[in-house]
């Protein structure tokens, strides 16, 4: 009896945490819910170099321009975030999310974690986009990208710019080990004003710049993921808990299947220790890419420590390129587009997508 009854409590949790879903995309209806005549709201699975990708696209009219979003992580699909806090970019571009080799709907228990490399990404991204021109009759794609996404999306556009209308950065990744320091310090700082003891002997004990094995403990502690969550400076200004706003809603996303909810996580811990991600984490834009040949445009947070938000300043003030804009979100964080979706779009419509189609 004890038996059954433990069995029904944990099948009722798996319910409530994996609701049972096919995993639809949801499609875009008129007023009297017919679907919209020429939207698009579907999964594609790409076979392309070794592995299965997996994508996203959303729009409510194909004829529109198609943008790629490339997310953070590698991980948490930017989809996802999509669903709790809509930008309603799918009412002025075909968009395509798409899941990184090793990751999310593109998991794969068979890959080697070897593939899951910077180049390979980059070869991921220009087959898609060399897809997505050919599926929509464009000739360039926009391609948007967010934190880790910033990485890839840089050294893309510096090998085949040619492939792409204009960039549009979320959050860029500039030099990770700067930024961590920056953020060490000010929540050090904050936590000693503040009169907060035990924040402090913690960060003490962990100081970042005293190894490089301290720091690599550091990045992926739990430490540094609460306490910049609990100061407003993490993924959203508001968001004080990544298990509640994102592992349970992940969790409960009906735009995956529960399997696929599962590999979201299967797949982040994957990739966390991946090339591609220690790459990342070692990437320093200053010196590396100090010029890139196409417009681009920088949404930026000025609560922002998960990539500081003066080093994003200080990058772009000395980047070049074609054109260029930097757009201060005051009320955000990490995630400008997703925290403050209005100003957002009106900034990708009356300035981007203006400017590069005059």
């Amino acid at each position: 009896m004890i038996l059954v009854i433990v069995v029904i409590c944990l099948t009722i949790i798996c319910v409530i945490l994996l609701p049972p879903s096919k995993g639809e995309i949801q499609p875009f209806l008129n007023e009297d819910d017919t679907v919209i005549d020429g939207s698009i709201a579907e999964k594609v699975f790409f076979k392309t170099n070794g592995t299965t990708l997996g994508m996203i696209l959303e729009g409510k009219d194909v004829s529109k321009p198609v943008l790629l979003f490339l997310g953070g992580g590698p991980g948490i699909p930017e989809y996802f975030l999509e669903q709790e806090y809509p930008t309603n970019l799918a009412d002025e571009f075909v968009v395509c999310y798409l899941e990184y080799r090793g990751t999310s709907l593109s998991y794969d228990s068979k890959l080697e974690k070897s593939t899951l490399s910077t180049n390979q990404y980059i070869t991921d991204v220009v087959e898609v986009t060399r897809y997505l021109c050919s599926r929509f009759g464009q000739e360039k794609v926009y391609l948007m990208a967010h934190s880790f996404g910033t990485y890839i999306a840089l050294n893309t556009i510096t090998q085949h710019p040619e492939l792409y209308e204009a960039y549009i950065a979320i959050s860029q990744m500039c030099n990770q080990y700067k930024s961590e320091y920056l953020a060490y310090d000010y929540m050090l700082d904050y936590y000693k004003k503040t009169g907060n003891k035990k924040k402090v002997k913690a960060l003490e004990q962990s100081d970042i710049k005293e190894s490089e094995e301290v720091f690599q403990q550091y990045r992926t502690s739990m430490l540094r993921d609460n306490s910049m969550h609990e100061l407003g400076i993490g993924t959203t200004r508001d968001m004080h808990s990544v298990i509640q706003n994102i592992l349970i809603p992940s969790l409960k996303c009906k735009a995956y299947t529960p399997m696929e909810r599962l590999n979201i996580y299967r797949g982040k811990l994957f990739a966390q220790k991946s090339e591609v991600a220690k790459d990342a984490w070692s990437f320093d834009a200053f010196t590396q890419i100090p010029e890139i040949q196409i417009p681009v445009y920088f949404l930026a947070g000025v609560y922002d420590y998960t990539c500081c938000y003066s080093l994003q300043k200080e990058y772009y003030e000395q980047l070049v390129a074609p054109s260029k804009g930097f757009y201060t979100f005051q009320e955000s964080a990490h995630s400008p587009l997703f925290e403050e979706p209005k100003k957002g779009l009106y900034i990708i419509i009356e300035d981007v997508k203006q400017r590069e189609t005059k």
